[in-house]
């Protein structure tokens, strides 16, 4: 065959290529225009796959399953002490809508940390403090424990990576907001004259306790203890101080007579404060909270009184500093969901009971 010849072959099969392809993808929808369109993850054929595997939602390149949205549903509520099972169906709603929220800005703010990772350094002390508020939450280590086994946390240095996570991502948010939560003295000033209600400086009471974990101890075996200190008190064979040495596991009063101090209300677990206000002055009571046995002793009393300015100025300050924060928050959030909301993918019929 002559040269010639050979190159109007070639140029009739090249011809023929493109026509095939042309076909493929533009008329009958053959193997090459249903394999750019799986690739294309916004095409039906992508969504249907999706919807398929049990993806509720995506986020840049990562898929959120059912499967991983009902844990985080009962993990977030975990934390807070509730479970699934006590909601109504609306609240499961709102609660299945809450944690996909916070699964989307999880991996928004997971990219941002990571690209920010040598600034936000978590240190071991900080997990360790964020790990023991949240043991406070249980009446034992067994119960923490199963809890976690039951939320899908295999081990206690899973649970720490997950709160350094957690740590991290806040740092980054605290890192953008900082400067718009400060409060000034003028405007803490400006919010003291204004408000209708005049602040007042709330009831207070001094207490004194001797305190055993039920974490760390069988609960009667606590109860034992505390009774028989107390037997001790009535018959005035030791003082409270002694019994504070000996007996309290408080690290942070038992070498200060267990004294707590002057109280309110609001600084206080609810449970304890609703116990220890009623109790009558210097009679020493045995009381049960979520956290353990209390041998109580209210030694002082405090009406609630006017208070001035300078007295109310650091709560003043604290609580305008919460508000503009949680707005802060509020305002990133949104803002970073508006900037990638082209990453972002929520399907709506997958979320149903």
């Amino acid at each position: 065959m002559t040269p010639l010849g050979k190159f109007s072959l070639r140029l009739a099969l090249y011809g023929l290529v493109l026509l095939y392809l042309a076909a493929d993808l533009f008329l009958f929808k053959g193997p090459l225009r249903r394999k750019i369109e799986r690739a294309d993850p916004r095409s039906p054929e992508a969504v249907a796959a999706a919807k398929a595997g049990g993806v509720v939602a995506r986020v840049f390149n990562l898929q959120i399953t059912r499967s991983q949205l009902d844990r985080a549903v009962r993990e977030r509520l975990w934390l807070d002490g509730k479970t699934f099972e006590s909601l109504t169906p609306e609240h499961r709603k709102i609660a299945r809508y809450a944690a996909l929220d916070e699964l989307i800005d999880h991996e928004l703010l997971r990219v941002k940390a990571k690209v920010n990772a040598p600034q936000l350094k978590v240190g071991d002390e900080e997990i360790d403090g964020r790990r023991q508020r949240l043991l406070g939450r249980f009446e034992s280590k067994d119960a923490m424990e199963s809890a976690m086994k039951s939320q899908g946390i295999a081990s206690g240095q899973d649970l720490r990576d997950r709160l350094a996570a957690r740590i991290q991502q806040e740092k980054y948010v605290e890192s953008k907001i900082g400067p718009l939560a400060s409060v000034t003295a003028e405007e803490a000033r400006k919010w003291f004259d204004e408000n209708s209600m005049a602040p007042v400086i709330p009831e207070r009471i001094e207490a004194r306790h001797l305190f055993i974990p039920t974490r760390d101890h069988p609960p009667q075996e606590a109860k034992a203890k505390l009774e028989a200190a107390l037997a001790g008190l009535t018959a005035k064979t030791k003082d409270f101080a002694t019994l504070a040495k000996e007996v309290s596991e408080d690290p942070a009063t038992k070498d200060q007579g267990g004294l707590l101090g002057w109280m309110t209300r609001r600084r206080l677990p609810a449970d304890f404060a609703a116990q220890v206000f009623p109790l009558a002055l210097n009679q020493a009571t045995l009381i049960r909270t979520r956290l353990g046995w209390h041998l109580v002793e209210v030694t002082g009393r405090k009406a609630a009184e006017p208070q001035s300015f300078e007295q109310a100025k650091p709560e003043v300050l604290a609580a305008l500093e919460a508000v503009k924060r949680r707005q802060a928050t509020r305002d990133f959030r949104d803002a970073l969901r508006r900037f990638e909301a082209e990453k972002i993918d929520v399907f709506h019929d997958m979320m149903a009971e």
